[in-house]
């Protein structure tokens, strides 16, 4: 084998957990349009899957042991993001319940133009004319794949699609200001923690127990909590081995794998005029976190 023929195939190995972690949150959104179908609540299945996480992250740190404790300060900072990260997982799944998934999942993803936009904002980072004119075409991407959409859509689906983009966009931002150089699975557990507690006091609050009615439901709901749980553990991996930037490129296979899943599967109807929504969008996005 020669030198090139090895490096190469290093590097297709390096990406990997992060394409895992693309596809699988993929899978995840799909199969969640499927939980909701049949009578779960998002409210429900987010409180589960941080039951999941919770166990996943804490495995992962008993058996690498992080190299140095969280300070007070970390700590409380890092219990704070569970409340935007509690919000920002119930958002998700709630615009997958109501809107189709390529919209609910695009919607979502405007959270790397508007962390960039507002990163320049608050001069933490600079935006140029070419990573403005590329969030530009995101958002025309997003618009036309919104507009050409067939039959109404419900608002507020796409009100909280983007709502779980702004709490996104606040963890990367106060992560970035004031966990610099801390434990990201130290950060998630203290994250998964406080968000999980809050979830299951609103769904205790409010009475949302609602689960699946079927044996396709059920096995939906399970293959949600495994998928989420690949994904969660594919985007660590992935973060360790090739760093957040190059990990937040590939995490764009998501919006991909989750319209093509929800047209096969969910047999939802995607327009030509959506389609180069969406690819405009993706495209778009690429050159935004390249060119920022």
């Amino acid at each position: 084998m020669s030198v090139e023929a090895g490096d190469l195939r290093a590097r297709l190995a390096a990406l990997g957990p992060g394409v895992l972690a693309g596809v699988s949150f993929g899978f995840s959104d799909v199969l969640g349009k499927i939980v909701f179908g049949d009578g779960a609540a998002p409210l429900t299945v987010s409180a589960v899957r941080g039951i999941i996480g919770i166990a996943m992250v804490l495995g992962w740190l008993r058996l690498r042991p992080p190299p140095r404790p969280h300070g007070r300060a970390q700590r409380w900072v890092s219990l704070g993001l569970g409340v935007l990260f509690a919000a920002n997982i119930w958002a998700v799944l709630k615009a997958i319940q109501l809107v189709p998934v390529p919209i609910a999942i695009l919607s979502y993803f405007v959270y790397p133009l508007l962390t960039g936009i507002a990163g320049a904002a608050l001069g933490i980072e600079k935006l140029g004319w070419a990573g403005t004119a590329a969030a530009l075409a995101a958002f025309a991407g997003l618009a036309l794949m919104i507009g050409a959409a067939p039959g109404a859509l419900a608002p507020f689906g796409i009100a909280v699609a983007i709502g779980g983009a702004l709490c996104r966009v606040a963890t990367l931002l106060i992560t970035r200001t004031q966990l610099d150089g801390a434990d990201s699975r130290l950060t998630s557990w203290y994250s998964l923690v406080a968000s999980t507690v809050l979830l299951f006091a609103a769904a205790g609050v409010t009475g949302t127990w609602d689960l699946p009615h079927s044996p396709l439901g059920w096995w939906a709901f399970l293959g949600v909590a495994v998928a989420s749980t690949i994904s969660t553990l594919g985007l660590f991996a992935s973060a360790a081995r090739i760093g957040a930037f190059r990990t937040a490129l590939v995490m764009n296979l998501e919006p991909v794998v989750s319209t093509l899943l929800s047209i096969v599967v969910l047999g939802e109807v995607v327009t030509p005029l959506q389609a180069l929504g969406g690819a405009t969008m993706i495209g778009a996005l690429v050159a935004f976190q390249l060119w920022r």
